[in-house]
């Protein structure tokens, strides 16, 4: 099969379509024939090797596993031993290691049956970031009817979906973002729309219940400044521009697991995993209308993914960039 591999850290021109084994899928895994992917700016720091001291996980002088990826949308092409939830033929979406490639062998419970009011490309772009706003709002943040969150990056992968299911959630949603963006939040439902370049949102006297930060561009004195005195602050930041330090936005969830255990307000970083739970919701969210993907732009082949990275590197892409397998 063709996959998008590495093996060295840089920039997308260390990135190759090259044939490669087709996985086989152990026990309890599922082997998707891949319809379209997702770039996130996970794959974008995995790519480059940053921050280092994520290296020690990655691996230190090269990725550990070469194929990159992670969102993708197809059709079960076979099952493993003990898989009852799928079968061959199943159009599904999911999260999983190596997933710019051909094919993709991923665990059961990281699949899950693809929304039926999406096409492939639209639930590619779900997973990664999806979780990650369901996990942020619904989990840590604990989000109902009536309390008010601010979005600090509405714009982006994560922005635009948890803009959405914190108005599902029933609360008074802020978004903040750039000149540019304005409209693109304001069409998601946010009640309120905070242009950064002409407003400061940590100084405008208004306080929230939430504040989700995915941006990692404020300090957390600035941030901790908008939130109610028993207000929470979510901490998933770490944009592509964050990656060139040897901590990158990691600073700044240190610095708040360090503070939180010292102030009245709940101060929480997360990486959000993957589970048949909350893809399970998160298709919910969708088929009932509350929760739609949105698309900056989308490549038409494997062979682009490198030039979709460096499209989100460079262009800072809104909301979601989709290659088409």
């Amino acid at each position: 099969m063709k996959a998008i591999a590495q093996d060295r850290y840089g920039s997308p021109d260390v990135l190759e379509l090259r044939d490669v084994d087709t996985p086989v899928p152990a026990d309890g895994e599922v082997l998707v024939r891949v319809h379209a992917v997702s770039v996130n700016a996970y794959d974008w720091h995995l790519m480059r090797g940053h921050p280092y001291l994520a290296r020690l996980s990655f691996g230190a002088r090269r990725p550990k596993t070469p194929i990159r990826g992670r969102d993708f949308a197809g059709r079960v092409e076979a099952v493993g031993e003990n898989v009852k939830r799928l079968r061959p033929g199943d159009e599904v979406f999911g999260e999983a290691d190596g997933a710019f490639a051909e094919y993709v062998s991923a665990p059961q419970d990281a699949v899950d049956r693809k929304p039926a009011n999406l096409s492939f490309e639209q639930a590619a772009a779900l997973p990664l970031a999806g979780n990650t706003a369901l996990m942020g709002l619904r989990d840590l943040g604990r989000v109902r009817e009536g309390q008010r969150v601010l979005v600090n990056g509405a714009s982006g992968g994560v922005g635009t979906f948890a803009v959405q299911m914190a108005k599902a959630y029933g609360a008074d949603v802020t978004g903040v973002c750039s000149t540019r963006n304005v409209e693109l939040v304001e069409s998601l439902g946010a009640d309120r729309v905070i242009d950064y370049t002409q407003e400061d949102f940590t100084r405008d006297g208004q306080r929230y219940d939430v504040v989700f930060d995915l941006v990692a561009n404020r300090s957390l004195r600035d941030l901790r400044r908008a939130l109610t005195p028993t207000g929470t602050l979510l901490l998933s930041g770490g944009g592509v521009s964050d990656g060139g330090s040897l901590l990158g936005p990691v600073r700044l969830t240190l610095k708040g697991q360090a503070l939180s255990r010292f102030v009245g307000q709940r101060l929480l970083s997360f990486f959000a995993q993957p589970s048949a739970e909350k893809l399970t919701a998160l298709r919910e969210l969708v088929e009932s209308g509350q929760v739609t993907p949105v698309i900056d732009r989308t490549y038409g082949s494997l062979g682009e993914t490198p030039e979709a990275i460096r499209y989100l590197e460079v262009e800072h892409a809104r909301a979601k960039v989709v290659v088409t397998v």
